[in-house]
Protein backbone atom coordinates (compact mmCIF):
# COMPACT_ATOMS: atom_id res chain seq x y z
CA UNK A 1 0.00 0.00 0.00
CA UNK A 2 1.22 3.36 -0.49
CA UNK A 3 2.18 5.93 1.85
CA UNK A 4 -0.20 9.33 1.84
CA UNK A 5 2.69 11.59 0.64
CA UNK A 6 3.06 9.61 -2.41
CA UNK A 7 -0.20 11.10 -3.67
CA UNK A 8 0.13 14.25 -3.38
CA UNK A 9 1.62 16.48 -6.24
CA UNK A 10 4.85 18.38 -5.98
CA UNK A 11 5.25 21.33 -7.96
CA UNK A 12 8.53 23.19 -7.94
CA UNK A 13 8.33 27.39 -8.05
CA UNK A 14 4.97 27.37 -7.58
CA UNK A 15 3.72 30.16 -6.92
CA UNK A 16 7.65 31.50 -6.68
CA UNK A 17 10.85 30.25 -6.80
CA UNK A 18 11.82 28.59 -4.35
CA UNK A 19 8.68 27.18 -3.44
CA UNK A 20 7.65 23.54 -3.39
CA UNK A 21 3.98 23.40 -4.09
CA UNK A 22 2.16 20.54 -2.32
CA UNK A 23 -1.28 19.98 -4.06
CA UNK A 24 -3.60 18.11 -2.58
CA UNK A 25 -5.68 17.50 -5.84
CA UNK A 26 -3.75 14.45 -6.74
CA UNK A 27 -4.48 13.00 -3.52
CA UNK A 28 -8.65 13.91 -4.26
CA UNK A 29 -8.30 12.45 -7.54
CA UNK A 30 -6.95 8.74 -7.07
CA UNK A 31 -9.83 6.90 -4.50
CA UNK A 32 -7.33 5.13 -3.24
CA UNK A 33 -5.33 8.61 -1.94
CA UNK A 34 -8.52 10.05 -0.79
CA UNK A 35 -9.50 7.24 1.10
CA UNK A 36 -6.48 6.97 3.12
CA UNK A 37 -6.32 10.81 3.94
CA UNK A 38 -9.65 10.26 5.34
CA UNK A 39 -9.25 7.09 7.34
CA UNK A 40 -5.52 8.54 8.63
CA UNK A 41 -7.04 11.89 9.69
CA UNK A 42 -10.20 10.07 11.55
CA UNK A 43 -7.61 7.81 12.79
CA UNK A 44 -5.31 10.94 14.33
CA UNK A 45 -8.87 11.82 16.31
CA UNK A 46 -10.09 8.54 17.29
CA UNK A 47 -8.73 9.39 21.28
CA UNK A 48 -10.81 12.71 20.95
CA UNK A 49 -14.07 13.91 22.78
CA UNK A 50 -15.54 15.94 20.38
CA UNK A 51 -19.43 17.26 20.24
CA UNK A 52 -19.06 19.35 16.79
CA UNK A 53 -16.82 19.26 13.85
CA UNK A 54 -15.29 22.67 12.16
CA UNK A 55 -14.65 22.18 9.01
CA UNK A 56 -12.94 25.74 7.23
CA UNK A 57 -13.55 26.94 3.66
CA UNK A 58 -13.20 25.54 1.45
CA UNK A 59 -10.82 22.31 1.23
CA UNK A 60 -11.36 22.14 5.04
CA UNK A 61 -15.32 20.92 4.09
CA UNK A 62 -13.66 17.93 2.21
CA UNK A 63 -12.10 16.19 5.09
CA UNK A 64 -14.42 17.53 7.88
CA UNK A 65 -17.89 16.42 6.13
CA UNK A 66 -16.78 12.59 5.98
CA UNK A 67 -15.07 12.58 9.68
CA UNK A 68 -17.82 14.39 11.16
CA UNK A 69 -20.70 11.53 9.14
CA UNK A 70 -18.70 8.64 10.06
CA UNK A 71 -18.01 9.77 13.64
CA UNK A 72 -22.19 10.69 14.00
CA UNK A 73 -21.47 14.10 15.13
CA UNK A 74 -22.60 17.86 13.42
CA UNK A 75 -20.68 19.71 10.91
CA UNK A 76 -20.37 23.30 11.10
CA UNK A 77 -19.08 25.05 8.40
CA UNK A 78 -16.71 28.80 8.70
CA UNK A 79 -17.07 30.40 5.80
CA UNK A 80 -15.52 33.78 3.97
CA UNK A 81 -17.30 36.74 4.90
CA UNK A 82 -20.66 37.23 3.39
CA UNK A 83 -21.70 33.62 2.73
CA UNK A 84 -23.87 32.89 5.65
CA UNK A 85 -27.57 33.29 5.74
CA UNK A 86 -27.78 34.04 9.40
CA UNK A 87 -26.76 36.17 12.48
CA UNK A 88 -22.81 36.00 12.37
CA UNK A 89 -20.21 36.20 14.13
CA UNK A 90 -16.54 37.30 12.65
CA UNK A 91 -12.98 37.55 13.08
CA UNK A 92 -10.16 39.27 10.83
CA UNK A 93 -6.68 37.34 10.19
CA UNK A 94 -4.06 38.40 8.21
CA UNK A 95 -2.59 36.32 5.51
CA UNK A 96 0.80 36.06 3.63
CA UNK A 97 -0.42 38.90 1.44
CA UNK A 98 -3.21 41.23 3.43
CA UNK A 99 -6.04 40.16 5.66
CA UNK A 100 -8.91 37.89 5.61
CA UNK A 101 -12.27 37.67 7.63
CA UNK A 102 -13.81 34.31 8.60
CA UNK A 103 -17.70 33.70 9.67
CA UNK A 104 -19.83 31.10 12.19
CA UNK A 105 -23.33 31.58 12.72
CA UNK A 106 -24.01 32.80 16.32
CA UNK A 107 -26.22 29.75 17.08
CA UNK A 108 -23.64 27.48 15.25
CA UNK A 109 -21.73 26.61 18.20
CA UNK A 110 -22.95 25.85 21.93
CA UNK A 111 -21.30 27.27 25.41
CA UNK A 112 -19.31 24.17 26.34
CA UNK A 113 -19.14 21.88 22.80
CA UNK A 114 -15.88 20.30 22.20
CA UNK A 115 -15.03 20.94 19.00
CA UNK A 116 -12.70 19.31 16.57
CA UNK A 117 -11.32 22.26 13.85
CA UNK A 118 -10.34 20.40 10.78
CA UNK A 119 -8.49 21.70 7.44
CA UNK A 120 -6.53 20.63 4.57
CA UNK A 121 -3.29 22.49 5.73
CA UNK A 122 -1.39 24.38 9.15
CA UNK A 123 1.21 26.79 7.22
CA UNK A 124 1.42 30.07 9.16
CA UNK A 125 -1.32 29.11 11.31
CA UNK A 126 -3.63 32.06 10.71
CA UNK A 127 -6.91 30.66 9.24
CA UNK A 128 -6.91 27.93 12.60
CA UNK A 129 -6.18 30.85 14.98
CA UNK A 130 -9.04 32.54 13.47
CA UNK A 131 -11.30 29.34 13.67
CA UNK A 132 -9.65 28.92 17.25
CA UNK A 133 -11.24 32.42 17.90
CA UNK A 134 -14.62 32.10 16.85
CA UNK A 135 -15.10 29.19 18.33
CA UNK A 136 -14.13 30.18 21.84
CA UNK A 137 -15.81 33.78 21.30
CA UNK A 138 -19.09 31.20 21.21
CA UNK A 139 -18.36 29.48 24.45
CA UNK A 140 -16.74 26.48 22.37
CA UNK A 141 -13.65 24.61 23.72
CA UNK A 142 -11.28 23.28 20.99
CA UNK A 143 -10.94 19.86 21.57
CA UNK A 144 -7.90 19.41 18.73
CA UNK A 145 -7.10 20.63 15.36
CA UNK A 146 -6.69 18.23 12.63
CA UNK A 147 -4.79 19.04 9.45
CA UNK A 148 -4.13 16.71 5.93
CA UNK A 149 -0.71 18.56 5.86
CA UNK A 150 1.48 20.63 7.86
CA UNK A 151 3.99 22.85 6.27
CA UNK A 152 6.62 22.49 9.78
CA UNK A 153 8.99 25.63 8.31
CA UNK A 154 6.22 28.22 8.15
CA UNK A 155 5.80 27.49 12.23
CA UNK A 156 2.00 27.33 12.06
CA UNK A 157 2.26 24.50 15.22
CA UNK A 158 3.59 27.81 17.22
CA UNK A 159 0.72 29.82 16.70
CA UNK A 160 -1.83 27.65 18.37
CA UNK A 161 1.00 25.69 20.83
CA UNK A 162 -1.64 25.73 23.41
CA UNK A 163 -3.91 23.28 21.32
CA UNK A 164 -3.65 19.55 20.28
CA UNK A 165 -2.14 19.55 16.36
CA UNK A 166 -2.20 16.42 14.38
CA UNK A 167 -1.34 16.36 10.88
CA UNK A 168 -1.26 13.22 8.39
CA UNK A 169 1.46 14.21 6.36
CA UNK A 170 4.24 16.78 7.45
CA UNK A 171 7.04 18.68 5.47
CA UNK A 172 10.13 20.67 6.95
CA UNK A 173 9.75 23.20 4.31
CA UNK A 174 7.87 25.82 3.17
Amino acid sequence: MKDLKDYVRTIPDFPEKGIMFRDITSVLQDPDGFHLAIEKMQDMVKDLDFDVVLGAESRGFIFSAPIAFNRGKALVPVRKKGKLPCETIEVEYDLEYGKAVLELHKDAIKPGQKVLLVDDLMATGGTIEAMIKLVEKLGGEVAGVAVLMELKGLNGRERIKNYRLDAAISYEGK
